[in-house]
């Protein structure tokens, strides 16, 4: 699904093919989770293949190396750079973009100076697909931010996310949706979650949750609209007399949410301000309307 025989990967400084790659079983990210990764897109414009806020993903992929003590030694404009090399070798155009660091081989729980940087890339449609989603409050939370960083990207995190996930779906729902350690609306397992009522919007304030790329591109697009966007905690009593909500990350995009539980969202998705900034959020990244690449 991922990859081919002929897919290439940048591995440590070289372009090489993926089953070339040689991963020691005694690393620290595989053991303990201590390894940090980004989720990028590329689009193919009017202007050729662009990757959309590259800049802004390689600079949290330095932040998230950073906290967890990774001397991630790859400049951001190198970073960018590979990754266009990387989307030309494999001949991809449309594509999802995953970098990951991880560490040598270390028993202990402490840093390592061995540190891999790859970069794979592949064709992936949006992660939680096109139809409104059914989403259930998970019995989980989100990590308390004084046990981590957890505006990092950070391998161990997710976890969290999978079992929520896993939860969601064994009861029949498309996604979950996560409160905070305090009982407040957090997020999704891999997105950032909005709702609409009377004509605003809100969303978690940054502090319990991951600063979310496409989000900063939700709010950006929002109030150049005109739209009115608060960043407040609220209860998922709350969530229970808005209008509409949806999901937004780099991997899923902007995506409408039908219900959650049981409570259906009165407002027609079309309706709705998630669906205004959706076609916009596509024309942005479609057209390349945000220019911010090293060329």
């Amino acid at each position: 699904m991922y990859y081919n025989e002929n897919t290439t990967i940048f591995f440590n400084g070289q372009f090489v093919k993926v089953k070339e790659a040689p991963v020691s079983i005694y690393n620290q990210t595989m053991h303990y989770g201590n390894g940090v990764f980004e989720g990028i897109r590329a689009y193919d414009t009017p202007d050729g293949v662009r990757i959309f806020k590259a800049k802004e993903h390689y600079e949290r992929l330095h932040y998230s190396a950073e906290v967890m003590h990774i001397n991630l030694q790859y400049s951001v404009k190198e970073l960018e750079l590979i990754t266009y090399q990387l989307l030309e070798l494999n001949g991809l155009k449309d594509a999802y973009i995953r970098p990951l660091v991880y560490l040598g081989d270390n028993m202990s729980l402490t840093p390592t100076n061995e540190v891999h940087v790859v970069i794979m890339a592949w064709e992936w449609g949006k992660y939680l697909g096109d139809k409104l989603l059914r989403v259930m409050l998970s019995s989980f939370q989100r990590p308390n931010p004084k046990s981590c960083f957890v505006e990092a990207k950070v391998v161990g995190h997710y976890t969290n996310s999978i079992l929520a996930t896993t939860e969601a779906k064994a009861k029949g729902y498309d996604e979950a949706l996560l409160t905070d350690m305090n009982g407040y609306v957090a997020e999704g397992p891999g997105a950032n979650f909005f709702i609409e009522k009377d004509g605003k919007l809100f969303t978690a304030p940054l502090g319990n949750i991951l600063a979310g790329i496409t989000r900063q591109t939700v709010l950006e697009i929002g109030k150049e609209l005109g739209y009115e966007i608060e960043e407040k905690y609220f209860t998922p009593d709350e969530i229970f007399t808005a209008d509409s909500a949806f999901f937004c990350g780099t991997a899923a995009e902007v995506i409408g949410i039908e219900s959650v539980n049981e409570y259906k969202f009165p407002l027609d998705w079309e309706d709705s301000i998630g669906a205004v900034i959706q076609k916009k959020y596509k024309r942005r990244v479609a057209h390349n309307e945000y220019q911010n690449v090293y060329l």
